[in-house]
């Protein structure tokens, strides 16, 4: 696997924050995207005096400076501070999502904790963060640093502290769903806390896991369904429960979850790692720059995650907006606008919210007061892999370091039943899409991508009716098979009957033994 390359790590200092890579103050460019605001071509003294007095008497004080005039005469080196919320009242809630589980997907327990962590100082209290996390990586035996969870290579433990709110089996689906709405009656096990907001409080929800077309991963099934989503947060919305929120989502082919089908006046800014038909990658593996420390054999983080908390790490929030840190994160994560290794960031819901100021819902933290202006180099290129791939690097990376025959036999044993279950997959769907679609129009059919601005599928239940059909017959999608919702979605689009879909999987896997660790009657259905 080639790394992306990198600047020497020896032309880098760090901050306050152990993993947080800054370049030297002397070498680094100015940020790109600031705002100033310049008086060219002034008018005359005596007009400019006139019309800000009636500017003044119009509008009032400091809301010139939503307006067309300031009543500050600025310099063209001087930069427009976003104002603080004069208004602010409520209470700041986060809900934190880890939707994974095993060592191989280490990285997206490391990026929530590193959320958590983020937000705890910024000022959140406890009993307003909600963390879902499967909760099996900072014990787990192959972690070198039992107890401890890092996200960077050069970082310090981020998992100390983080409430063991909904973990192991009870990170799901519905008690996600619950903890939004706020109806504890819907919870099954887990601490019980959910999010009690009022009018005028704001949410940060932060998700990390696979995803697919229309679907985002859970470590138990099924898995969250956009439309399902999306209806709760409209049913949020209609409760009158919240002022504002805002959603960042790191996932393969997120923009599907929203595309199409979130509306603009819920109050709802969301971002998300990648457009609707692209994957999201990890980053910080064993074999790229910058690389763990030696001895871990798995991805410390995801590319569009590390981006965004070591972004809000290394600023004052009371001086960057969301669109700031909008700007500064799509052109990491999309490894310097190339995109053979990266993705394209995507903005949906309410867009207006984009200029308001980031501690509103991360909170701030007063140790970044005096920080100088961020001078982190957009030009560092980051080694990155598909998420889709990365257990697959896990695997060999514990294969090559094994020294045990027997151990060794075993890791090879899961490997190549892990490529053969792919295999399945990849050539199961194909013979589907020919028995149902034909030789010609098949493979295009399956494969087609809908314009912008509609959802993946017409039908979400036909889609959970087909993918319960295929998983019976197939087996188990496992989170390498979330690249085929899109040509399940395909089959309800092209008005394919839940029958011809049943013999056309009976007749593709009528061969293929399911093995326990794919089979949905003990794993669980996706749908």
């Amino acid at each position: 696997m080639a790394p992306g390359t990198t600047v020497s790590i020896s032309t880098l200092y760090f901050s306050r924050s152990p993993y947080l890579i800054q370049p030297l103050p002397t070498t680094s460019p100015s940020m790109a995207g600031r705002r100033s605001l310049c008086l060219l071509n002034a008018p005359p003294p005596l007009l400019l005096l006139l019309l800000l007095l009636l500017a003044e008497g119009n509008w009032g004080g400091r809301a010139l400076r939503l307006n067309r005039w300031d009543p500050k005469i600025w310099m063209p080196t001087e930069k427009v501070e976003p104002e603080e919320d004069s208004q602010e009242t409520g209470t700041r809630w986060a809900v934190l999502v880890a939707g994974s589980y095993g060592y191989g997907n280490y990285r997206h327990q490391a990026d929530v904790c590193h959320a958590y962590q983020l937000l705890k100082r910024g000022g959140l209290k406890d009993e307003n963060i909600v963390v879902f996390m499967y909760d099996d990586i900072a014990t787990h035996d192959l972690n070198p640093r039992p107890g401890v969870i890092i996200n960077h290579p050069q970082g310090d433990d981020v998992y100390a502290g983080v409430p063991k709110d909904y973990t192991g089996e009870d990170v799901t689906v519905q008690n996600l769903f619950a903890v939004l709405l706020g109806d504890k009656s819907l919870l099954k096990g887990g601490s019980g806390k959910v999010v009690e907001s009022k009018p005028n409080d704001r949410i940060f929800l932060y998700y990390s896991d696979h995803g697919g077309q229309g679907v985002l991963g859970m470590p138990n099934m099924p898995f969250l369904y956009a439309k399902d989503f999306i209806d709760v947060l409209k049913k949020k919305h209609a409760s009158g429960t919240y002022k504002e929120m805002v959603l960042y989502v790191e996932a393969c082919e997120s923009g599907s979850i929203f595309e199409g089908i979130m509306p603009d006046h819920l109050n709802i800014y969301v971002t998300t790692a990648s457009g609707p038909d692209e994957e999201s990658w990890g980053t910080y593996c064993p074999g790229m720059e910058p690389a763990p420390p030696a001895e871990y054999i798995t991805c410390l983080g995801d590319l569009f995650s590390v981006a965004w908390l070591e972004d809000s790490d290394t600023h004052n929030l009371k001086k960057q907006t969301i669109e700031d840190q909008y700007e500064r994160v799509k052109v990491r994560t999309s490894n310097h606008n190339t995109y053979s290794i990266g993705s394209h960031v995507m903005v949906y819901g309410n867009e207006s919210m984009k200029r308001e100021l980031l501690y509103l819902y991360q909170g701030f933290d007063p140790a970044t007061d005096k920080l100088p202006e961020n001078k982190f180099d957009l030009d560092i290129r980051m080694g990155a892999i598909n998420q889709r791939d990365a257990d697959l690097l896990f695997l060999w990376q514990r294969y090559k370091r094994s020294k045990a025959e027997t151990e060794k036999n075993e890791i090879l044993k899961e490997l190549t039943q892990t490529m053969q279950h792919r295999a399945h997959l990849d050539q199961s769907i194909e013979l589907i899409g020919m028995l149902l679609l034909g030789p010609e129009n098949g493979p295009s059919l399956l494969n087609a991508i809908r314009p912008p601005g509609l959802p993946v599928v017409d039908d979400w239940e036909c889609l959970k009716s087909v993918v319960v059909v295929f998983e019976t017959r197939c087996g188990s999608l496992t989170q390498y098979g979330m690249k085929h919702m899109r040509a399940f979605a395909n089959i309800c689009n092209n008005g394919v009957s839940r029958t011809a879909m049943e013999e056309a999987c009976t007749s593709a896997c009528s061969s293929y033994t399911i093995l326990d660790q794919w089979n949905p009657t003990i794993r669980g259905y996706s749908a």
